[in-house]
């Protein structure tokens, strides 16, 4: 019998080898197929995808071009009834224009005055009457909205308006706040609130040649108040939001630029609102939590009341959130303060602003029942006291002190002095007035150390014989003398009077010279003060 060979040992590594070779490609032909499959799958899916949204378009495209050429054949239907109403309507403002030339008299009346200004297109006028009647911003502001139904084109008027307040603001002339503030009437009255929304899928009002002038002041205006972001106020930031929104001009504008002003001036009540009107109500949720961050809770309130987002952004629960930071903010004001009376007063303040900006913000959108305030007007009760007391305090303590005692007799204003110096003529004595040989005392010397000194008397016969004048003045005879005169012709008290016995307030106030007495060397003996002072 045969035997067979041996198998040798490499030829089975090389065979194992060979395998191993074989499994790798075999590996790599199944990844790439994976991946193949893979991309294909997707490419299907994505062709699959914008198939679906091609044909979504295509359907709202088709049902938008329905619903424009229903709107257009309504507009064209329509052009015959909204002309003979324009027709009617110039008939009506021609015959009130006709009648009012006629009466040279005019009407004083506000609403008549209105009426006239508009009728005429006399934007100047109408902004200058305006501003004069400012102190009656509650019934103007009615009565704008009825006397811009009387204009001819109430939109060219308006734009008239602001075209004159744009150039005069690059002019910086003076009065640009009282015509700023008329501007925002007419806009407002223009454009209300209530029409934003019903804008939406309608058509302009004004011609396409007042769009495009809009276009042009607004455009003049933005420039303007890029050169001025620090200056810019809030009631000027939606007046220009609001003549965007008014005008249809969003798409001019780039939606960064139009919303930090919403979010730079979000305190401003009607903002919430402006916001909604510009289109951003799928970007309100940033909005407001872009607000929340920055510690603005009640005016996300405000926002997610306008937008409707009252379930993402619940009401009570941002004011509580708005409690607490104001409560934080306060307490870290004391701290940095290091508690003192300035410190003390700006928490107070911050603590008070807080409260009423919470109650006002319940109060408008009627969360009573949700978020009880009686604590919070308690609070605020009793810091408004504490405001009060301290302002009385600081004007008690901050007026001036009167540092003379004034009587009855000698009050301001209520007539001469009780004492009048008399003349050197009137007296019998041969020596010079003090005057000249004692000068008055400087301003800064008080009026008691004016008469701190020891005075001596020449004699009684010094006061004798005063003249009529000086005698009925006090109510003596010619022989009375006024050592001999007793307390009641004196109008001062005793505690009043002087180290010297002299008044040192009152009737002796400004009184720098006694030019009849003399203070020679008499003895002090001869004229007692007491007996007129006691």
């Amino acid at each position: 019998m045969s035997t067979a060979p041996p198998i040798s040992a490499d030829r089975v590594q090389k065979f194992i080898e060979d395998l191993e070779a074989q499994k790798k490609i075999v590996s790599k032909c199944t990844e790439l197929f994976t991946t193949l499959t893979n991309h294909f799958t997707s490419l299907q899916n994505s062709i699959s995808q914008k198939s679906q949204s091609l044909d979504a378009k295509f359907l709202s495209l088709s049902s938008k071009f329905s619903q424009t050429l229903d709107s257009l054949s309504q507009r064209e239907s329509s052009l015959p009834d909204r002309e003979s109403a324009a027709a009617a309507h110039i008939e009506t403002l021609k015959e009130a224009a006709f009648a009012e030339f006629k009466d040279p008299k005019g009407s004083a009346q506000l609403s008549d005055t209105l009426k006239s200004l508009a009728r005429r297109m006399d934007s100047a006028g109408l902004v200058k009457f305006i501003v004069s009647k400012r102190k009656e911003s509650v019934p103007l502001r009615a009565e704008i909205s009825v006397a811009l139904s009387e204009a001819v084109d109430p939109h060219r008027l308006v734009l008239e308006a602001f075209e004159d307040f744009v150039s005069q603001k690059s002019g910086k002339t003076l009065g640009l706040t009282d015509k700023r503030w008329a501007c925002g009437m007419l806009v407002h009255a223009l454009f209300p609130e209530s029409s934003w929304k019903e804008k939406k899928g309608k058509g302009p009002e004004f011609s396409r040649n007042i769009g495009e002038r809009a276009a042009e002041v607004v455009d003049r205006w933005k420039g303007q108040l890029d050169g001025e972001k620090e200056g810019l106020t809030p009631g000027e930031a939606v007046m220009f939001l609001h003549m965007v929104v008014g005008f249809e001009l969003k798409e001019r504008f780039d939606e960064g630029f139009l919303r930090k002003l919403v979010l730079d001036f979000s305190s401003r009540r009607d903002m919430a609102k402006l916001a909604a009107a510009l289109g951003f109500d799928d970007k309100m949720g940033d909005i407001i939590d872009e607000l929340v961050k920055n510690g603005k809770e009640i005016e996300a309130v405000y926002f997610a009341r306008a937008a409707g987002l009252t379930e993402r952004f619940p009401p009570v629960s941002l004011l509580k959130s708005y409690q607490q930071n104001s409560k934080k903010n306060a307490t870290t004001i004391l701290k940095n303060g290091n508690f003192s009376a300035a410190a003390t007063e700006e928490s107070k303040n911050v603590e008070l602003n807080s409260i009423k900006a919470i109650i006002k913000c319940v109060e408008d959108h009627k969360l009573e029942s949700e978020f009880s305030t009686d604590l919070l007007r308690k609070r605020a009760t009793q810091l408004e006291k504490v405001k009060s007391d301290r302002k009385k305090s600081s004007a008690a303590a901050g007026k001036p002190q009167n540092k003379r005692s004034h009587s009855a007799g000698s009050a301001r204003g209520s007539g001469p002095p009780a004492f009048r110096p008399t003349k050197a003529a009137k007296f019998s004595n041969v020596y010079p007035p003090f005057n000249r040989r004692n000068p008055a005392p400087s301003a800064q010397q008080s009026p008691a150390a004016r008469f701190s000194a020891q005075y001596n008397y020449v004699g009684q016969n010094v006061f004798e014989a005063p003249t009529a004048p000086y005698a009925s003045a006090y109510g003596v005879t010619h022989s009375q003398s006024p050592a001999a005169v007793t307390q009641q012709h004196y109008v001062h008290p005793v505690e009043n009077l002087g180290v010297s016995s002299f008044p040192t307030s009152g009737a002796y106030g400004g009184q720098t010279s006694y030019v009849a007495y003399d203070y020679g060397s008499a003895a002090p003996s001869v004229f007692q003060p007491s007996s007129s002072t006691q």
